[in-house]
């Protein structure tokens, strides 16, 4: 696996499999809205603290996913941490304080920036331990932002979703090694594997997507915003001599409606209309990454991470990404997949000519190496775990006084 940087000083995962019996944790996030990461994130990590004794609350904004917590046996209390304004801010210092009197919180885990600046001052109030989730890089580029993206070094614990992320947060905000804690994104394999996605549901897209039988398919899921480079992946598509392929943007635009009008005059510029298809969010991705032959991240900024990545090689599918961010931690060069150069159509079309031209007995050998690359390294259970571990290791570090 290729390494970021030389961050060896920055502390291993804990020990996993902690048991959470009695202890009520409390994570705090803006809301609950519908498939992003650091949602889906909140619930399993809900359902864990569930599983092992015990008790999961989660204070937000509300949104479509509050009904996950609840299938979990979560508790969710809505409140406005979500919201910038300074008076409200530190009016969720005292909305926050009494929620942990009154439910005996033991833990606060913060996600996001204004509620754990909240979170944070209640904390210091009561005296519980404080863990925070490093998300993102988050914009930092004057000394206010970089002072307003702190809090979240804060914790007793710091957790980095990546060695990428944990080395941004050490250098740029001057985090302790000691205390950050890299915990890598993990993949419901109960939901991720190829086993499990019926041909029935492959079928499905493929008619949706009036894909025709026969034709290899490119694809790069992402929702429809200009970082994670669809106009790339256009312009190397264009480059590239052959055309007995699709290529597939799979993605909402979430109100971005200029931007993907200027994918579609992009894709018709360069004469692409039967081969560069723009479809809207798909509920199914397992299936969606079955009926890929390659699976690309293009994205122009590193990412924290990169779940789809991990998603496709979960299934199977070779990937192809920039090299840089969390990418150069989750695909292993030439035996899961290929790193280009960021924001080089050149290279990402010849990538993808060689890709498309591997044969079928190395493309079988190297879906066999994704998939235990990702079960071995990035499942769900595992990111569950060694969270989990961090709250025992503050829990006992706060016993021992």
């Amino acid at each position: 696996m290729n390494d970021v940087a030389d961050h060896t000083t920055i502390s291993s995962n804990p020990e996993p499999e902690a048991d959470m019996t009695g202890v009520t944790v409390l994570q705090v996030l803006p809301a609950m809205g519908a498939g992003g990461g650091v949602e889906r994130g909140t619930v399993e990590i809900a359902d864990a603290i569930v599983k092992q004794g015990g008790r999961a609350l989660v204070a937000s904004n509300g949104g479509a996913n509050v009904h996950e917590l609840k299938r979990v046996g979560a508790e969710h209390i809505q409140m406005p941490v979500h919201s910038k304004n300074p008076l409200v801010m530190y009016a969720n210092i005292g909305r926050l304080e009494s929620l942990i009197r009154k439910e005996g919180v033991r833990i606060v885990h913060a996600r996001s920036r204004a509620p754990a600046w909240s979170a944070y001052g209640a904390v210091r109030r009561t005296g519980v331990a404080f863990v925070t989730t490093f998300h993102g890089t988050y914009a930092a580029g004057n000394a206010l932002k970089r002072k307003y993206n702190s809090v979240m070094t804060k914790g007793e614990r710091v957790i980095a979703i990546s060695r990428f992320i944990a080395g941004h947060l050490h250098q740029l905000y001057g985090a302790p090694s000691e205390k950050i804690r890299t915990i890598h994104r993990g993949v419901n394999l109960d939901r991720f594997d190829p086993v499990l996605v019926t041909a029935e549901r492959v079928t499905v897209l493929a008619h949706d997507w009036r894909l025709e039988d026969g034709l290899p398919v490119i694809m790069l899921p992402g929702r429809l915003t200009r970082w994670k480079g669809q106009t790339l992946l256009i312009e190397a598509v264009a480059k590239m001599e052959r055309r007995d392929f699709r290529c597939l943007l799979v993605g909402g635009d979430q109100g971005r409606e200029e931007y993907r009008r200027e994918l579609e005059r992009l894709v018709s510029g360069h004469g692409l209309g039967e081969i560069v298809r723009i479809v809207d969010h798909c509920d199914d991705m397992p299936a969606a990454y079955m009926l890929s032959d390659v699976v690309v991240s293009a994205s122009t900024e590193p990412e924290a991470f990169g779940r789809v990545l991990v998603e496709a090689q979960a299934l199977g599918r070779p990937v192809v990404a920039s090299d840089h961010g969390g990418a150069r931690e989750t695909v292993v060069v030439g035996e899961t997949g290929w790193l280009f150069p960021p924001n080089d159509s050149d290279a990402l079309a010849d990538t993808l000519t060689r890709v498309l031209e591997v044969p079928a007995e190395t493309r079988h050998a190297m879906a066999g190496r994704a998939i235990k690359h990702v079960r071995e390294n990035f499942s769900k259970q595992g990111m569950c775990d060694k969270t989990l571990g961090v709250y025992r290791e503050v829990l006992d570090e706060k016993a021992s006084g």
